[in-house]
């Protein structure tokens, strides 16, 4: 737990008792703080209270000196929540965990990764990278552990942040010796007011970079949103900016074009790792992901061979094109994290033969946009709510069946991938949409493929 001691007597609000806000709550107490809780969930607010905390209908005045929210809650756009507009209008300071985090812990290196797309997979990348490395690291934000439950790292640590739009706009202060724009896309434009807000708050990861003496930006250029945030830091000065490309050849950063990773950093372009040969990072999406991890390590002073273990090494994260066994020559591959079709289209261009289990509770659009991949579908195996309308979707654009469960589509796809012939056979599991009807999340989706290959993989022993 993050020492918070710096605000001992500092009487704090927190909003939002989730994991975050309840780690915050737990550091700030610990830390001597008064601090009081709310939630607009009772079951939250209950379960706070049997901690201890006071809830803040229960606690009158002195008012708070500061409010400290969950990401997720509105501040600003659609419309703020009320606490957070009683704070604006008392003139509060309203700040979230990773602001609390950088305050208490400066003295620590910093590597915060943002963008609409990759951040989960770039931020355990340079995680795994550095600690290979030998580096001291703890890594959480957006990803897994909220930031005030990690460790005290000091001086020789360096903390690696997935950070959220929703986040960077809770760090009014705190400077990062990396940033990471990976890229922009449309995405949450009812929280910033539109694509412009969106963006805004995206290029927040790159304040304060003179604070930190050798600041790094390694922005995507690869989008225009994103190439245009590169060209007002690198306009702006205070950090040096590494532009990463998997489109073409970019001067003075890193680039994967055809695959193969360049590091033209030092001015002269150096192949360093064929990124094809690395089976947790397939698909161009991964290459930009690789890319951009490679720079920020260097820039942290890891020797490149270093990192290209580190890269070699990356075993994946669970539910995003996770390899979990191959059966008679039949690779399974767990993409339960694509809930939507934009997510499902990376998948399906990373292989050729796919048996691909596909459905759940559809959203907006549903398989639109996932025409160009069908060639290489040899048969859908349809689940859950969407099963009719994609079924009719998929007539006469690929073969497919109906079956119904998660069990009945994974053996079947089995059983037919491996009677194909195919030099290299994929079940695919990559729904293109929520998991709601029939499982809690897409944790427990991929958690039951998993398990249902494992149970496969026994039975062919």
């Amino acid at each position: 737990m993050i020492d918070l001691s710096g605000l001992a007597g500092v009487n704090v609000d927190v909003l939002g008792l989730g994991r975050t806000g309840l780690a915050a709550a737990r550091a700030l107490a610990a830390g001597g703080a008064r601090v009081r809780v709310w939630d607009d969930g009772a079951k939250a607010r209950a379960a706070a209270a049997a901690e201890g905390f006071a809830t803040a209908e229960s606690v009158g005045d002195p008012p708070a000196e500061m409010l400290v929210m969950s990401p997720g809650i509105p501040h600003t756009h659609p419309r703020p929540h009320p606490a957070a507009a009683r704070a604006k209008a008392s003139d509060i300071n309203i700040l979230g965990d990773v602001e609390l985090l950088w305050r208490a812990a400066n003295a620590s290196r910093y590597v915060g990764i943002t963008g609409t797309n990759g951040k989960s997979t770039t931020t355990a990348l340079v995680g795994h990278v550095l600690e290979r490395a030998g580096r001291r690291v703890a890594v959480g934000g957006n990803l897994g552990t909220a930031v005030l439950s990690l460790p005290h790292l000091g001086g020789e640590g360096t903390y690696v942040l997935e950070l959220s739009s929703y986040q960077l706009e809770l760090m009014p202060t705190a400077a990062l010796d990396v940033a990471v724009l990976l890229n922009v896309s449309p995405d949450h434009l009812d929280r910033h007011g539109g694509m412009d807000g969106y963006v805004a708050a995206k290029a927040t990861i790159f304040q304060g970079g003179d604070a930190r003496p050798g600041a790094v930006a390694v922005i995507g250029a690869d989008d225009d949103w994103s190439d245009a945030v590169r060209a007002q830091i690198a306009a702006r000065g205070g950090r040096r900016v590494v532009p990463i490309s998997v489109v073409r050849p970019v001067s003075g950063g890193v680039h994967a074009a055809d695959g193969m990773l360049v590091d033209d950093t030092g001015g002269r372009a150096t192949a360093v790792v064929d990124l094809r040969t690395l089976p947790a990072l397939p698909g161009r999406h991964n290459w930009q992901n690789a890319c951009a991890a490679f720079a920020a390590c260097r820039a942290l002073g890891v020797d490149a061979d270093a990192v290209v273990a580190g890269l070699r090494s990356f075993a994946g994260l669970a539910h995003r094109q996770q390899t979990v066994a191959t059966v008679d020559g039949v690779r399974f591959v767990n993409d339960s994290k694509a809930t939507n079709a934009d997510a499902a289209d990376k998948a399906l261009a990373c292989y050729d033969d796919v048996f691909w289990i596909v459905g759940g509770r559809p959203k907006e659009g549903g398989l639109n946009g996932l025409e160009p991949h069908m060639p290489r579908i040899r048969r859908a195996f349809l689940i859950g709510e969407a099963t009719e309308a994609f079924a009719t979707w998929l007539d006469g654009r690929a073969p497919f069946e109906r079956s119904g469960g998660l069990d009945t589509a994974t053996r079947a796809a089995f059983a037919a991938a491996r009677a194909s012939g195919r030099p290299d056979p994929v079940v695919l599991l990559s729904p293109a949409c929520a998991s709601f009807d029939q499982f809690p999340d897409f944790e427990a989706r991929g958690a039951a493929f998993a398990a249902i290959v494992a149970r496969i993989a026994e039975a062919a022993r």
